[in-house]
């Protein structure tokens, strides 16, 4: 059944659906009618019975002889003619008019022996004939009156409404199916055009865009976001190729030096110092190779979440001392100076991937500082996180590479040279989100800029590290 149901359109479903809700709905009301119809049809039936007897008491008088007496309405047809009996309290029966004759009733005796003022139904021939049975007076003789009247008239009406019901639901349930699948088939007309527009969109077109017939409803709100997708689908793919080409570039340059020197050396015979020289060339570039592949699957993990994290609580301004003392030769060599200032803040994250980000940061300070240059680390914390500001005093960053400033292979222009492979930043900010933290450009001016870390502060239930961690690779 449900490999069936399946099997069908949603159109076709939704018109199921449809068609048995109103199903159900119409044969409710349909009961419910019905009930409401035979009811008050009764009730009718019952309250003419009483008109009757009245009528029956006004009409019946007693004879001198102490008979009963009736007069009888010839001009009243025979649906308005009652059925009259009358008798008397020991159960003999003194008077019945003409309908009382053509159609007796074998239980009226019964019941005019126990009169209790009751309607009671009486099977008959046609159709059940419903009697009213109460005491009375004809002058000053006690009398027991029966009027009846047949329920034919009421179940004929009953009958009719049942087959009006009959007929009339299954045709208002087609119409209301046939209404239920065009409103379908025009409600989820927006789906097939998006369908077919879907279909002919692929990598070499994400720029196509799925119609968007109503921005308001769902089916609208739908294609929006599908179309957001392929807007975000568009621009990874357009950073893939980027990537792809700017990968190509970096690799190209290491191997190009690798072959031209190895060429340059099997050109003619050489001396071994010669030779080792070319083979030390060679090394060095295939370091530099080995250096940038490292760092590509560095960042590729960060950002892709699989980086493996010991994150345990740690002194950020023992870190920062740690890292100004490793860069310190760099520095010096182009006689820069590197403070640290702030107190013991402790941070809760992985103190080894943090280091690699702050090492890549103050790096790139002493990059783009001048000679003789000052480099500054501040740390400092407050009640949610901890935060280190890595101020150097270069050029700053142009407006229009500050947004740009964390994206691969950018490398921004500081004194119109291009250094490094533009990936430093992009592994710290990798690095210090994959730790939940953030990294920003504060500010960044002629004076220099300012590039800020914030980790998460260290709770009392995360315990601090009692010694650092020894670098290891983040796989």
């Amino acid at each position: 059944m449900t490999r069936w149901w399946r099997s069908h359109s949603v159109r076709v479903r939704l018109t199921l659906w449809y068609v048995a809700a109103m199903v159900v709905v119409l044969a409710v009301y349909a009961a419910l009618v019905f009930a409401f119809v035979r009811r008050n049809a009764s009730a009718a039936l019952d309250s003419r019975l009483r008109g009757d007897f009245q009528w029956a008491s006004a009409m019946i008088d007693q004879t001198p002889d102490g008979g009963i007496t009736w007069y009888e309405m010839e001009e009243l047809t025979e649906e308005e003619r009652p059925w009259l009996q009358v008798w008397s309290v020991d159960g003999q029966r003194l008077f019945q008019n003409f309908e009382a004759q053509r159609r007796p009733l074998a239980e009226a005796g019964d019941l005019a022996r126990r009169p209790d003022d009751s309607l009671v139904a009486v099977d008959a021939a046609d159709a059940p004939v419903r009697v009213l049975t109460r005491r009375g007076r004809v002058g000053d003789r006690a009398v027991v009156i029966q009027v009846a009247r047949s329920e034919a008239a009421m179940r004929g009406e009953l009958q009719q409404l049942v087959l009006i019901f009959v007929l009339g639901l299954p045709v208002a349930v087609a119409v209301a199916g046939l209404g239920g699948y065009t409103l379908a088939r025009r409600a989820l007309r927006p789906v097939e055009r998006m369908s077919e527009r879907a279909r002919s969109i692929t990598a070499e077109r994400l720029n196509d865009r799925l119609p968007v017939d109503n921005p308001d409803d769902e089916m609208g709100r739908l294609a929006a976001v599908f179309n957001e997708t392929l807007g975000r689908l568009e621009r990874s793919f357009e950073q893939m190729r980027q990537f792809t080409a700017d990968v190509s570039h970096e690799l190209r340059t290491p191997l190009t030096s690798i072959r031209s020197v190895g060429e340059v050396g099997l050109r003619e015979r050489r001396d071994e110092p010669a030779y080792r020289g070319i083979i030390g060339s060679m090394l060095e570039e295939a370091d530099r190779l080995a250096s940038l592949v490292d760092r590509l699957l560095t960042l590729s993990r960060a950002e892709t979440g699989q980086a493996r994290l010991s994150s345990s609580a740690f002194d950020l301004r023992g870190l920062a001392d740690e890292v100004a003392a490793h860069l310190g030769v760099l520095a010096e060599e182009k006689g820069q100076a590197i403070r640290v200032d702030g107190s013991a803040a402790d941070a809760y994250a992985d103190r080894f991937v943090v280091r690699q980000a702050v090492i890549n940061l103050v790096d790139n300070a002493i990059k783009f500082s001048p000679e003789g240059g000052r480099i500054a680390i501040k740390v400092a914390e407050s009640p949610g996180a901890v935060t280190l500001d890595v101020v150097d005093s270069g050029k700053g960053i142009s407006p229009a590479s500050r947004d740009r400033i964390f994206d691969r292979f950018f490398r921004a222009t500081h004194d119109g040279s291009e250094t490094g492979a533009g990936l430093g930043l992009s592994i710290a900010r990798g690095a210090v989100q994959a730790n939940g933290g953030r990294l920003t450009l504060v500010s960044s001016s002629e004076d220099g800029s300012v590039f800020r870390v914030t980790l998460p502060r260290a709770s009392p239930a995360n315990p601090r590290s009692p010694t650092p961690q020894s670098p290891r690779p983040v796989h």
